[in-house]
């Protein structure tokens, strides 16, 4: 794949680069690890002073880097530009908090005493250079959520962003550098997919992050587990939005917020729900007051303040899409709304959006994750049945139940197989909270107290009698 700018709107090429050739990149990787003998030795208010003059900076650009994804992966303007200020907000979170979620631990000294110790302490210590792999369809916020820890834990970065938001991972390696952190704490790498397995054997890189596709988190996770680093990996969801008779009273809002779970973001997000269970009692309303919802969306130019949903980010993921639609209906399956590509819209990679009612195992979407503004609706006759149809998937980032039976939601909390159980509302991601998921959706936890941890050596120091 190239490495360009091509406006999914259009589906022009705006702009081409030339990737980085192996003497390039030994530079960068030789620069990070410098770096990182540097920059762990800063204390906490260094490098928080420096993080939010990274998030001041950011701030102060934001309409300019909002028109720059847009162009880039199709997102809309309002869209970009909410991303730029949460991104601003995470780093600012991480700025405030980082040196309290790394204080060193002490355990009672009557714990420990039997080992011979007078005291112990456990320690968080900076791992050294951490790649990451990172995808296109939140070009801002999935890089800010593990820099922005990376960063204040002292650790240096490696990006290695998505082929086409080049534009985008310029900018991120530009901005830290400008707020002024020392030259080398974090560097874009525009390199294609195949030059990845050598960064992360390179024995100066010490960890990787990965967000992406499941093969690619196969690669990564391979190269990194034969030469024994860490990795955290979050990739695919098909996040399920269960709704039960008793949010009967809620159906408006439900439905309301399972639009907009499911298209936010051009319906190109891992945690955007994706199979809507319903209760047979509340099937019916539930189908009708979401279907016209969906009908009522704008789709169209995503830098038009007025468009609810702008295209695919590429023409193969459109194809892969219709892919999956078109395999749904020839096996049987109905759409109450949408299933093509909207005749208005013949330039760029738009997808009308759509609801598939009667989806069966025997289809794909059953299976694999619809990465656009489709939506499969189910119709359940009981709680065993909506755990298990939510279970029923590869797949487990997060989830979303409508109920206010408490005992329902302790079932749900405890059954759902799932990274987040998110009542009444819609999953999110959010500095405070870990973030990852379970089964073939990855490992390991990004943001939180986790997140900032999770490329830390945590070390124990053991002080004798």
């Amino acid at each position: 794949m190239p490495i360009a700018t091509v406006d999914p709107a259009t589906g022009r090429t705006l702009k081409t680069f030339e990737p980085m050739d192996a003497a390039a990149v030994e530079e960068r990787i030789a620069r990070a690890e410098s770096a990182f003998r540097e920059h762990r030795e800063t204390d906490f208010a260094t490098r928080a002073a420096l993080m939010r003059a990274a998030a001041d900076l950011l701030d102060s650009e934001r309409d300019t880097i909002a028109r720059t994804m847009t162009t880039e992966m199709g997102k809309t303007l309002a869209a970009a530009r909410a991303e730029a200020a949460k991104c601003a907000k995470a780093m600012r979170w991480y700025a405030d908090r980082a040196e309290g979620l790394l204080a060193d631990e002490h355990p009672d000294p009557a714990d420990v005493a039997d080992s011979g110790a007078h005291r112990a302490v456990v320690r968080y210590r900076p791992l050294g250079v951490v790649l990451a792999v990172m995808p296109w369809n939140f070009p801002l916020w999935q890089v800010i959520r593990f820099a922005a820890p990376a960063l204040m834990a002292g650790n240096t970065g490696l990006l290695k962003h998505a082929s086409n938001v080049p534009q985008t991972a310029l900018y991120l390696g530009d901005l830290f550098h400008r707020a002024g952190f020392p030259e080398g704490c974090f560097q874009t790498l525009l390199i294609g997919s195949g030059a990845v397995e050598d960064v992360v054997r390179d024995p100066r890189v010490a960890a990787a992050t990965l967000t992406g596709s499941e093969g690619a988190g196969r690669a990564v996770a391979a190269a990194a587990g034969d030469a024994i680093k860490p990795t955290v990996l979050e990739l695919g969801g098909s996040d399920p939005f269960v709704v039960m008779p008793s949010a009967a009273a809620e159906l408006d809002a439900a439905a309301s917020t399972a639009v907009t779970a499911r298209v936010q973001n051009n319906g190109q997000s891992c945690i955007a729900a994706k199979r809507f269970i319903v209760h047979e009692d509340v099937y019916d309303a539930f189908a009708e007051r979401f279907v016209a919802a969906m009908e009522r969306l704008t789709v169209g130019d995503p830098t038009a303040e007025s468009t609810d949903v702008g295209p695919v980010s590429t023409e193969q993921g459109r194809a892969d899409l219709e892919e999956l639609v078109q395999d749904a209906l020839s096996r049987g399956a109905e759409a109450l709304c949408g299933g093509h590509r909207p005749a208005a819209l013949p330039d760029g990679w738009y997808y009308e959006p759509t609801v598939l009612a009667g989806v069966t195992d025997a289809m794909r979407i059953h299976r694999e994750e619809a990465f656009g503004p489709v939506a499969t609706l189910y119709r359940v006759p009981d709680l065993d049945a909506a755990v298990a149809l939510a279970n029923d998937t590869p797949f487990g980032l997060s989830s979303n139940v409508w109920t206010r039976d408490a005992d329902e939601q302790r079932r749900f909390a405890r059954d759902l197989e799932a990274g987040g159980v998110f009542f009444n509302g819609m999953t999110a991601s959010h500095p405070a909270l870990p973030f990852g998921g379970v089964k073939r959706s990855g490992y390991g936890r990004e943001l939180s107290a986790q997140g900032i941890r999770a490329f830390c050596n945590v070390t124990t120091v053991w002080f004798g009698r």
